[in-house]
C-alpha cells in the first residue's frame, strides 16, 4: 500500500461516523461513500424530498438549503449553499435546514405565504431553492432591522433560476414576505446540539469502498496530513470538485477536507497594511473584504457565481485551482497578490503572477498548499474589475480582468498591472500593453497603443463562451473603458459606461 493510502495518517483525526443537526437531532452515517453529497442524502435516504436536483452543478439553485455553523454569541449562523455539491463529511459538525423545516405548526414562513400570495411559485419545481434563499434573506434582514431593495432581492437571489421566467412574482414575494406577521427562528436547541458536536474529535472517516476522508481542525494537522499524502486531493468548498464527481465521475479515494480549519478562515489587516485572508475564507467574506477596500470591486464580487457558491467556495481554492476563466486571479493579480505557501513547518511566499505555470499547472511543491492569500496596501491611482459573460449574474466569464493604474503629479504612467483571464492558457499580465503606457502620459493615444500590444501579449482561442476575435476585440475595448473611467479630463462614471447601471434603491 502506498503512503497517500496509508489507513495509518490520521494527524490526530479519528475513525468514527459523520454526526450533523438534522431535524432537531444528531444525525449519525457511518456507510455512506466519502463523496455521497447531501442532496442526494436528503432525498434517499431520509426522504426530504423537497429539496430538488436540477443542475447537479450548482447552478440551478433548486437544491439550496441552509447549512448552519456556531456563531460567536452562541447563536447559529446559517447560508445558503448547493446541497448537490456538498460531500457529507464536509457537514460534520454543522447544522442542516431545508424546506420541510419551515413551518411553525400549520403556518407557513413568511417567505412559503409571500410566494402563495403572489403566484410565485409557477411550475414549483425551483420553489423551494427560491424559498430557502427567500428566508437566509429574510432573517438577515430581521437581525439587522432593515428591508431589502428590490435590486438587492435579485443579487440574493442570482443562484436561483425559475425556468418559466416568473422572476416578477418572485421578487414581488421577496419583498411581501415582511409585510406578513414577523416570525423568529428560535436555534437555542440547535445550537446546543451544536456544542455537543464541537466536543467530538476531528473527524476521519473510511466508506465501504475504503476511500478516505479526513477533516483536520488545525493548520498543524492540515500541513502533516498535507506533507504525509502528497497525492490526496484537498478538499475546500466542494465548488469545483463537487462536478468532478457528478459529471465527470472521477473516483476521489483520499480527500483531506479543510472546512473545519479555523485558522484558515481568518481575515486580518497586518501593521504593514496587507490584508491576508486566510485561504479557507469563503468567496462571500473574502469579496466582501476586498470590496470594502477597494468600492471598485463590488460589481464583481456581486457578479462571481452566486451567493450559494460564493458562501461554500473559498478563495485560497479559487486561486490554487487556478483556472484560466476565472475571475479572482485576474483582480487578485492586478492588486500585486502574494501567496503564502506551506509544506510541514516551511512557509514561503510567490507573488501570484508567478504561480501559475500551464494550463490548470502551477508552482506548488508535493505536500504543499496555499495558506494564504496577501494583498499589500493600496499603491496605485485607480483600479478597475471587468467581467463579460452570456449572462450577467451567476455565469463563467467570457473575458474578465483587473486593471491597476498609477499616475505621478503630471499624469505620466510609473507603474501599471493589467491582468486578464480567458485570453491564454492561464490568467496572466499582459506585458507588451504595460510596457507601452509606462513611461507616457495617460491619453487617449496611450490607452492605444496599450490596447494593440494585447496583440502581442495573447492568442485566445474559440469555444463556446466567446471567440478568439470577440476576446481580442473586448479587451482592446476594456481597455478603452479603463481609459475614459481614468482620465484626468472628465473621467466618466461607471454608470455611464455601462449598460447594466445598477439601481440604487428599490
Amino acid at each position: 500500500m502506498s503512503q497517500a493510502t496509508s489507513p495509518s495518517v490520521t494527524a490526530g483525526c479519528v475513525p468514527r461516523p459523520i454526526r450533523f443537526v438534522h431535524r432537531g437531532r444528531i444525525a449519525e452515517i457511518s456507510s455512506a461513500d466519502t463523496t455521497r453529497t447531501l442532496l442526494d442524502w436528503l432525498r434517499e435516504e431520509v426522504r426530504c424530498s423537497g429539496t430538488k436536483e436540477g443542475c447537479a452543478e450548482g447552478d440551478c439553485g433548486a437544491c439550496t438549503v441552509l447549512v448552519g455553523e456556531r456563531a460567536h454569541d452562541d447563536g447559529v449562523q446559517w447560508k445558503t449553499v448547493n446541497a448537490c455539491i456538498q460531500f457529507l463529511p464536509m457537514l460534520d459538525g454543522k447544522a442542516i435546514r431545508t424546506v420541510e423545516d419551515l413551518k411553525q405548526g400549520q403556518a407557513l414562513h413568511p417567505a412559503q405565504q409571500a410566494m402563495v400570495d403572489c403566484h410565485g411559485s409557477q411550475c414549483g419545481f425551483c420553489t423551494p431553492g427560491f424559498v430557502m434563499s427567500l428566508v437566509h434573506v429574510y432573517e438577515r434582514e430581521r437581525a439587522c432591522g432593515s428591508t431589502p431593495s428590490r435590486q438587492q432581492l435579485a443579487d440574493d437571489l442570482s443562484g436561483n433560476l425559475c425556468r418559466c421566467t416568473g422572476y416578477r412574482p418572485i421578487l414581488d414575494a421577496g419583498q411581501r414576505m415582511f409585510e406578513l406577521p414577523a416570525v423568529a427562528q428560535d436555534d437555542a436547541a440547535t445550537a446546543g446540539l451544536l456544542e455537543q458536536l464541537a466536543a467530538d474529535p476531528p473527524l476521519a472517516y473510511t466508506d465501504a469502498r475504503g476511500a478516505r476522508c479526513v477533516v483536520p481542525r488545525t493548520v498543524a494537522s492540515l500541513a502533516a496530513l498535507r506533507e504525509a499524502l502528497p497525492d490526496a486531493r484537498l478538499l475546500a468548498g466542494c465548488t469545483d470538485i463537487g462536478l468532478w464527481v457528478n459529471k465527470q465521475h472521477k473516483a476521489l479515494p483520499v480527500l483531506i477536507a479543510t472546512t473545519a480549519v479555523a485558522e484558515l478562515a481568518r481575515i486580518e489587516t497586518r501593521t504593514d497594511g496587507v490584508l491576508s485572508i486566510g485561504a479557507g475564507v469563503t468567496l462571500e467574506a473574502a469579496w466582501g473584504a476586498l470590496a470594502e477596500r477597494h468600492p471598485e470591486l463590488t460589481e464583481m464580487w456581486l457578479r462571481f457565481a452566486s451567493p450559494p457558491v460564493r458562501h461554500a467556495g473559498t478563495m485560497g481554492g479559487n486561486v490554487a485551482n487556478g483556472s484560466p476563466i476565472g475571475d479572482g486571479a485576474p483582480v487578485l493579480m492586478a492588486l500585486d497578490a502574494t501567496l503564502l505557501l506551506q509544506r510541514g513547518a516551511r512557509e514561503r511566499r510567490i507573488k501570484l503572477d508567478a504561480f501559475y505555470l500551464d494550463y490548470m499547472k502551477n508552482a506548488l511543491e508535493p505536500g504543499e498548499f496555499v495558506r494564504a492569500v496577501e494583498v499589500p496596501q493600496p499603491a496605485f491611482t485607480a483600479l478597475r474589475a471587468y467581467k463579460l459573460s452570456k449572462r450577467f449574474d451567476s455565469d463563467i466569464s467570457g473575458l474578465s480582468c483587473g486593471l491597476t493604474i498609477t499616475l505621478d503629479a503630471q499624469g505620466i504612467v510609473t507603474a501599471t498591472r493589467l491582468a486578464f483571464g480567458g485570453m491564454a492558457a492561464v490568467v496572466k499580465r499582459a506585458a507588451h500593453a504595460e510596457t507601452a503606457m509606462v513611461g507616457r502620459p495617460w491619453s487617449e493615444d496611450t490607452a492605444t497603443a496599450a490596447s494593440t500590444a494585447l496583440a502581442r501579449d495573447f492568442a485566445p482561442i474559440t469555444d463556446l463562451r466567446a471567440s478568439a476575435s470577440y476576446r481580442q476585440r473586448a479587451a482592446a475595448n476594456l481597455l478603452r473603458r479603463f481609459w475614459l473611467e481614468t482620465r484626468r479630463d472628465a473621467p466618466l462614471s461607471a454608470q455611464q459606461t455601462s449598460v447594466f447601471a445598477r439601481e440604487s434603491s428599490a
